[in-house]
């Protein structure tokens, strides 16, 4: 016979074998994981708008849609697990300088999926899908709100920060705006009543105005921090590329805007500022869009420094994802715009980059879940 305790399961082959316990996964869950849910959103849009025909390309794109959904769900149960449980631990969040600007993650998430249905559900649900996406919105503009006025709330009265210290995610809670601004703009142009598009498209571009012109300011205070401090540690390596989505999102912001300004304004009776609208926000778009370029290429050279010194993996990296998705989504935008080839294929390799980042950070993302070792609340331990 065979002594059953001599046989024994390899830890690596064992889930959360680095916990030390199987409840860690919800005492330790925190919002970063929901970056996730950005990337994987933000790929699912990008694949769908590429504008070259591939057999398939669509249904990918539509089935990383549907495992999103899944993905957010999966994430917001479990982190309102933590909430039920495990309370003492999940509120210490509020005090914590870094964790606590995840929080914008929820938000932004979110609206990858609320896109998602305008995209994607119509042609499976008719107008329901735009009616789903409505109410999301309404909740997801909420939040985001929220997020932008009580983190940076917070951050004065009750958190300790320096300007050494100081990385790209103070960028998070405040870009969950214009995230919701780019969904609105898209909502607006499939509601039935006229009233009611243009009261859609003039709260997003006040959520756009609440979110870019803040987040353009930390910008020059990361610009400062870095020229003194130099850069952050390599574990927040992955920090260096947030600053592109706030300009990223901010260009799409414009675009998607202007697009839809003309044929709303018309519709009731503000046809004489419809042109203006267009023409402001191609120029706005155009101008962040080149903006852009700059930081993408400080956070390529960034990043080849880090490589060149090792690169720990964590859920961080997920930062790499989310920021190029939204720049390479609002260059083809922009290419649909503008008759120059050159960035339609610009776009397009911009998409090829994401693809290949979203499997390598999923695939260790999977790998460091299973083990456990990406189940980590530094609030706990820091109190």
């Amino acid at each position: 016979m065979v002594n059953r305790n001599l046989i024994q399961i390899p830890s690596g082959f064992r889930p959360f074998s680095q916990l030390s316990h199987p409840r860690e996964v919800i005492r330790q869950f925190t919002p970063n994981w929901f970056a996730a849910t950005m990337g994987t959103g933000i790929l699912a849009l990008a694949l769908a708008l590429v504008p070259i025909r591939i057999p398939g390309l669509m249904s990918l794109a539509e089935g990383l849609w549907v495992f999103n959904i899944g993905l957010f769900s999966l994430f917001l149960a479990l982190y309102a697990a933590r909430w039920i449980f495990f309370f003492d631990g999940a509120r210490r969040i509020f005090g914590h300088s870094v964790v606590s600007m995840f929080f914008g993650c929820i938000p932004m998430g979110l609206a990858t999926i609320i896109n998602g249905f305008l995209v994607f559900g119509p042609p499976h649900w008719g107008h329901a899908a735009v009616e789903i996406a409505q109410s999301l919105w309404y909740l997801d503009a909420v939040l985001a709100l929220i997020c932008g006025v009580t983190i940076p709330f917070m951050m004065f009265t009750r958190q300790s920060h320096s300007i050494d210290q100081m990385t790209a995610v103070w960028l998070l809670p405040v870009v969950a705006a214009e995230v919701a601004a780019v969904s609105g703009g898209l909502l607006a142009p499939h509601l039935a009543d006229t009233t009611h598009q243009l009261t859609v498209l003039i709260a997003s571009y006040a959520l756009w105005a609440c979110s870019v012109p803040l987040a353009m300011s930390i910008l020059v205070i990361l610009l400062l921090r870095m020229a003194i401090h130099k850069l952050p540690p390599a574990s927040m390596a992955a920090s260096s590329w947030l600053a592109l989505g706030p300009i990223g999102t901010g260009a799409l912001g414009l675009l998607v805007l202007g697009a839809a300004s003309p044929e709303i304004f018309s519709a009731n009776g503000l046809e004489i500022y419809a042109p203006g609208m267009r023409g402001g926000s191609l120029v706005g778009g155009i101008l962040l869009w080149g903006y852009g370029l700059w930081w993408a290429a400080l956070a390529v050279l960034i990043t080849l420094r880090y490589l060149r010194e090792g690169l720990p993996f964590n859920l961080g990296w997920w930062g790499y994802t989310f920021p190029l998705g939204v720049y390479a989504v609002a260059t083809l935008k922009l290419s649909t715009l503008l008759p120059i080839p050159a960035l339609a294929v610009m776009g397009v390799a911009l998409v090829a980059a994401l693809a290949t980042l979203w499997l390598i950070v999923g695939s260790r993302t999977i790998r460091g879940a299973w083990q456990g070792s990406l189940f980590v609340s530094p609030c706990l331990k820091d109190n």
